[in-house]
């Protein structure tokens, strides 16, 4: 029962409180670029949130039974980078075979999830936290989620915004990113609630 608490606070705090996106600030690329449309934005959160899953499947095991046994450590981003590389590359051909559209739709975006720092952050903080192989892929669907949240969150704000009449000099990028400080301030509100649920 305490492991399966755990577990949810793990899950509850990775999307709501430590938000790779709007509490700490990774990922931010994809975020303000295929945020634009609903469905492109739920793509890419889909996306990310499986690379985010299987690269914490795959990077943990590499770490521990891997670098950590043989000294190198230091070898640890590198061989990362590698390992999300190779599952966008996986990604991508799957989308492009069953998902044409989607995969026309996030266009150059599908290949930058592999320097999308919230991948590599995920996977490298999860090995920092001393996660167990099971906290590790909770806290990644949390992330994942949480980005995916974040995705669809400011999607509906931005059509929102492109329905108003926004004063000239707050046009394009400078109301958009005003928007998500606003959508940034709102998640740390949260900041309480996951620990008195489970005090």
């Amino acid at each position: 029962m305490e492991m399966f608490k755990s577990l949810i606070v793990i899950l509850l705090s990775s999307v709501l409180v430590n938000n790779y996106v709007l509490s700490r600030f990774l990922g931010i690329c994809p975020f303000l670029g295929v945020s634009k449309k609903l469905g492109q934005a739920v793509g890419m959160g889909i996306s990310v949130t499986a690379v985010m899953l299987l690269a914490s499947a795959i990077t943990w095991p590499i770490q521990r039974l891997l670098l950590d046994r043989l000294g190198l450590e230091y070898m640890q981003t590198i061989v990362f980078i590698l390992v999300i590389a190779a599952l966008v590359q996986m990604l991508e051909v799957v989308l492009k075979k069953f998902s044409p559209a989607l995969h026309k739709a996030l266009g150059v975006y599908l290949p930058l999830i592999t320097t999308n720092c919230a991948v590599l952050g995920v996977a490298i903080n999860n090995i920092t936290d001393g996660y167990s192989f099971v906290e590790s892929i909770v806290s990644s669907l949390g992330c994942g989620l949480g980005f995916l949240l974040a995705m669809v969150l400011f999607a509906g704000l931005r059509s929102r915004i492109d329905e108003s009449e926004v004063p000239k000099p707050f046009r394009g990028l400078a109301v958009t990113l005003i928007a998500a400080s606003f959508v940034s301030l709102a998640f740390m509100g949260l900041a309480g609630i996951v620990d008195t649920l489970f005090a």
